[in-house]
């Protein structure tokens, strides 16, 4: 069986097929990964006590390139632990491990939205609000279904009326035509309202941002809305025409989330546990950063901060 490394070397053009991104784009990321992964093996070692000399014991099983990609094949094709061991000739557990080790590693070097690059930079997070005031940025949520709980009250949380199901719910906020995510909120209960979740997002934003939706944010002052059909009558010709102009507005949104769910990870049923659900699906957010060329890697390994578009 020829795994899923091997095969993007030998034909690259298969790797957004397979592990969600360019090939190059994988290279820079492994290179980046690395550079993450010497640093926090020498934040291990500052820790340990040690008995034996340095170097003894058994040795990884896995390089850089391996690890990463194989946690980049679980995110993107969502196999069982059992059948991604086999991809990589390792075991469940040691796969189970692998993932775990290197989802947490490209979460931290790639930035979910414009927002998380620009928070810890006052100057550069106030330059990015007013940056984005010239646009009329999309706002749009989707849900994502989760195991029920075995708690009834927990159960009544992530009950979606929406949904008929237990769901965890994100919300996108996103450039015209889905350029490039510069909000994300992740893993709210599934209950909650599309327009709640808005309204807590919103200090985030220049007073003067405003933002375009659909008709589940309808009373939202700061958000254009679809004109909603009056009670026993018909909207005008000129609101369905505005009603039209909104929708096509609205696209971008829909296509960017439709990238998102290319990774199955975030598309069908989550199977890991609760608590791992922002982590992984951050990470899935920098990717398709990645993916649409919003990240340039060769810059976040320089330390180079990003312009916001």
């Amino acid at each position: 069986m020829t795994s899923p490394l091997k095969r993007i070397q030998e034909y690259p053009k298969e790797s957004k097929r397979l592990i969600g991104i360019e090939y190059d784009q994988f290279l820079a990321l492994v290179e980046l990964a690395k550079q993450r992964h010497i640093e926090k093996q020498i934040e291990l070692e500052a820790q340990k006590i040690r008995i034996n000399a340095k170097g003894a014991g058994r040795k990884a099983e896995m390089t850089v390139e391996e690890g990463v990609c194989l946690c980049l094949v679980y995110l993107r094709q969502k196999p069982i632990f059992e059948v991604l061991g086999l991809l990589f000739d390792i075991s469940k557990t040691n796969a189970n491990d692998a993932f775990h080790y290197w989802i947490k590693i490209i979460r931290e070097i790639l930035p979910a939205s414009q927002m998380e690059e620009a928070e810890d930079n006052e100057q550069a997070y106030e330059k990015l609000q007013q940056k984005l005031t010239e646009h009329l940025l999309i706002v749009d949520s989707s849900e994502q279904r989760t195991a029920r709980p075995v708690d009834y009250e927990e159960q009544k949380k992530l009950y979606s009326g929406k949904k008929k199901m237990h769901t965890l719910k994100n919300q996108f906020i996103v450039l015209p035509g889905g350029q490039d995510i510069v909000d994300v909120t992740v893993g709210e209960l599934g209950k909650t309202s599309d327009i709640s979740l808005f309204r807590q997002s919103l200090p985030k934003f220049n007073n003067h941002q405003k933002f375009l939706g659909d008709k589940a944010y309808l009373g939202e002052p700061a958000i254009v809305t679809p004109q909603k059909k009056p009670k026993n009558g018909e909207l005008t010709e000129e609101q369905k025409q505005e009603n039209k102009k909104i929708s096509t507005q609205r696209i971008g949104v829909e296509h960017l989330i439709g990238k998102i769910k290319i990774f199955r990870v975030a598309a069908e049923r989550f199977r890991l546990v609760r608590h791992q659900y922002e982590q992984v699906i951050f990470a899935v957010c920098g990717l398709v950063r990645v993916r649409l060329g919003s990240v340039d890697l060769l810059t976040l390994k320089n330390g180079v901060p990003l312009e916001p578009i």
